[in-house]
C-alpha cells in the first residue's frame, strides 16, 4: 500500500499549493485547480483466449479545460490507481501551459499487465476501453496519446475505434498513432529528443562541455533509450542504464546503439540477456547512486526520495519520468546544490509534437521530420530560457520558476473564462 506521503496526487497538489501561496492565488481559484475537473471510473469485461471474461477497470480523468481541449497518455500498468492518474492529469495541465500549448491536461490508465496478454487480448481490451471512454473523447474535447504499456498499435485500434462510431476516419482524436495512418514523423522520439535538448541547454548553461559529460539513465523504454541514443550521439559518456530487468554499468561508457539494437530484437523491448564482456550488472538501487554528471529518471514516479536523496551523486537532475522526485527529496536535494529540470519542463517533448500531429490531423497538412524537430527544439528551449530567466532573478529553483509560470497561465485563463452560469 502506497503511503500518504508518496501519494503522487497528494505530492502534486503539495506542488501545487507551493506556486498558489508565492503567487497569492484567491482561495476560490485555487479550489477549482486543485482538484480534477472531471474523473470516469469504468469497469469493463474482455473475452479472453481462452474462452473466459475477465473484467478489468480502468480510469480517464480531466484536470483542466480552461487552456483548450485536455491532453494526456494513456497508461498499462497493474500499479495503474485513481490519484496516480489525478497526479498525472495535474502535471499535464502545467507542462502544456509551461510550453504554452493551447491544452489542459488529462490522464487514462487500465489496471492490466499488457505483457500478460496476447495481442489479440490487449486489442479486445483497448478497443472495449476506448469504448468505455469515448463519451469524454473528441478532436475538439480529449486527445489520448500513448503512455507506459502503450504504444502507437494501440492508438490506432483507438483511433479505428471512435472512427467506427462517427460513421467517419477521425485522425484527430488521438495522437502518437503510427504514420501511415495520420501519425507525425518524430513523434516517437519526441520526448527523449526534449530531455536531450535540456541536458544540453542545462550544460551551457553551467558551463559545462557536452563531450565527455557523465550521464546515468534510469529506464530504457522510449523515452530513456531516446534519450539515451541521442545524448551518445552529441557526444555525452553515458555510463549506466536500467530497466526493469536492472542495471548496466561501465565507467567508459556504454554501448547504447547496440543496447537499442538489442531491446528492438527481443520481446516487450527489454535488456535481460543482453551480454557485454565490459559491462557490470547492478541493482536499480544502485544505478541511482552512482558517480555521475546527469542523472535521468525516466521510469516511474517516486524513484528519488528522502531515503535516497543523500546519496545521489549526479549535480543535475533531469527528470525524463513524471514525478521522479518527491517533494522531501527536492528539499534535500537543493540543500546540497543539485540541480533538477523538472518534469513538466524535461519531458515535454512527446506533448509538443502531440499538438504537431493534432494540428496536422485536423489540417490534413504533414510538416517532415526536419520541421517538427526544428519547432519542438525551439518551443521546448525557449520555455527552458523563460524558467532560467525566472529561477536566476528570483533566486528560485528551476522546478518552483516552471510551476510559477504554468500555474500563473493557468489561472489566468481560467479567470478570464470566468464561472459558468
Amino acid at each position: 500500500m502506497m503511503s500518504d506521503r508518496n501519494n503522487p496526487f497528494r505530492i502534486a497538489q503539495q506542488q501545487f499549493d507551493m506556486a498558489a501561496d508565492i503567487l497569492g492565488l484567491p482561495d476560490s481559484l485555487r479550489a477549482v485547480l486543485r482538484v480534477p475537473q472531471r474523473e470516469l471510473t469504468v469497469n469493463f469485461p474482455v473475452k479472453m483466449d481462452g474462452g473466459g471474461t475477465r473484467m478489468f477497470t480502468g480510469y480517464r480523468v480531466q484536470h483542466n479545460l480552461g487552456r483548450g481541449p485536455v491532453k494526456g497518455g494513456i497508461r498499462y500498468h497493474p500499479s495503474v490507481d485513481i490519484d496516480e492518474v489525478r497526479a498525472l492529469a495535474m502535471w499535464m495541465t502545467w507542462k502544456c501551459a509551461l510550453v504554452n500549448i493551447p491544452y489542459g491536461g488529462a490522464k487514462g490508465g487500465v489496471i492490466v499487465d499488457p505483457k500478460q496478454l496476447s495481442l489479440g487480448e490487449l486489442e479486445r481490451l483497448t478497443r472495449r476501453f476506448a469504448t468505455e471512454i469515448s463519451i469524454l473523447l473528441g478532436p475538439e474535447r480529449d486527445i489520448p496519446a500513448p503512455d507506459m504499456g502503450t504504444n502507437a498499435q494501440m492508438m490506432a485500434w483507438i483511433m479505428d475505434t471512435i472512427s467506427m462510431h462517427r460513421g467517419y476516419t477521425v485522425p484527430a482524436v488521438i495522437t502518437g498513432k503510427p504514420i501511415n495512418i495520420g501519425g507525425s514523423l518524430g513523434r516517437v522520439e519526441a520526448t527523449g529528443r526534449g530531455v536531450m535538448l535540456m541536458v544540453r541547454e542545462v550544460a551551457r548553461r553551467l558551463g559545462r562541455r557536452i563531450d565527455g559529460l557523465r550521464v546515468v539513465v534510469q529506464g530504457f523504454g522510449n523515452v530513456g533509450s531516446t534519450a539515451a541514443f541521442l545524448l551518445d550521439q552529441i557526444g555525452c559518456t553515458v555510463v549506466g542504464v536500467s530497466d526493469a530487468t536492472g542495471g548496466y554499468y561501465r565507467p567508459a561508457g556504454l554501448d547504447i546503439p547496440a543496447m537499442r539494437t538489442f531491446t528492438d530484437r527481443h520481446s516487450f523491448r527489454m535488456l535481460e540477456g543482453y551480454n557485454d564482456p565490459g559491462v557490470e550488472r547492478i541493482s536499480g538501487t544502485a544505478l541511482l547512486e552512482l558517480d555521475c554528471d546527469v542523472l535521468i529518471p525516466a521510469a516511474i514516479e517516486n524513484q528519488i526520495t528522502e531515503q535516497n536523496a543523500d546519496r545521489i551523486r549526479a549535480s543535475v537532475i533531469v527528470e525524463g519520468a513524471n514525478g521522479p522526485t518527491t517533494p522531501d527529496a527536492d528539499r534535500i536535494l537543493a540543500e546540497r546544490g543539485v540541480m533538477i529540470v523538472p518534469d513538466i519542463l524535461a519531458n515535454a517533448g512527446g506533448v509538443i509534437v502531440s499538438y504537431f500531429e493534432w494540428v496536422q490531423g485536423l489540417q490534413e497538412f504533414f510538416w517532415d521530420e526536419y520541421d517538427i524537430n526544428e519547432k519542438l527544439e525551439r518551443i521546448i528551449v525557449g520555455a527552458f530560457n523563460q524558467v532560467w530567466q525566472m529561477a536566476t532573478e528570483r533566486r528560485l529553483t528551476l522546478r518552483t520558476a516552471a510551476y510559477l509560470l504554468a500555474v500563473q497561465r493557468v489561472a489566468d485563463a481560467n479567470q478570464t473564462r470566468g464561472v459558468y452560469p
